[in-house]
């Protein structure tokens, strides 16, 4: 279900938006870190660094969908799954690692676009994130390609 090409097309992503369903039925959105693909046990880790609305809705419904796209090669996936969440003094290190590894690449790319005279936020908002509150394990069962079909 999830291929190569997927896994490499959600890791390049600086971000994803997380889908959950409010109390009375209503789509929230939300932007959530990828952390870690698990091919094998077909399964994406999120970290939540606020636990709001979304770990409200997970507690309530655990239907979830991840939604990434690239504009300029027009293609995109939406990831349908059932969510679990891990509470934060439960995460294991090495999933805390992955994430502040991440953290650090994207201020690292951030430098470099800023370099290269790419017009971005003037600081480095990720340095400003609080750390993870709890983690969000996605059993994946289905993949939806967005890409339009006329262009596939």
């Amino acid at each position: 279900m999830l291929t190569d090409e997927i896994i490499y097309f959600f890791q390049k992503q600086g971000f994803v938006i997380a889908s959950t369903t409010d109390k009375d039925g209503t789509p929230h959105n939300s932007c959530k870190g990828i952390v870690k693909i698990d091919k094998n046990k077909n399964e994406i880790y999120l970290l939540d660094l606020y636990k709001t609305k979304t770990h409200e809705n997970l507690k309530r419904d655990t239907n979830i969908s991840i939604t990434a796209v690239d504009e300029h090669k027009f293609i995109g996936y939406c990831i349908k799954g059932r969510a679990k969440t891990i509470k934060k003094d439960r995460l294991k290190p090495h999933i805390v690692k992955a994430w502040e590894e991440r953290i650090v690449h994207r201020v690292t790319d951030r430098i470099i676009k800023n370099i290269h005279g790419e017009k971005g936020h003037p600081r480095h908002p990720e340095i400003l994130l609080p750390k993870p509150e709890y983690l969000i394990i996605v059993q994946v069962k289905e993949v939806v390609d967005l890409t339009p079909h006329a262009l596939k």
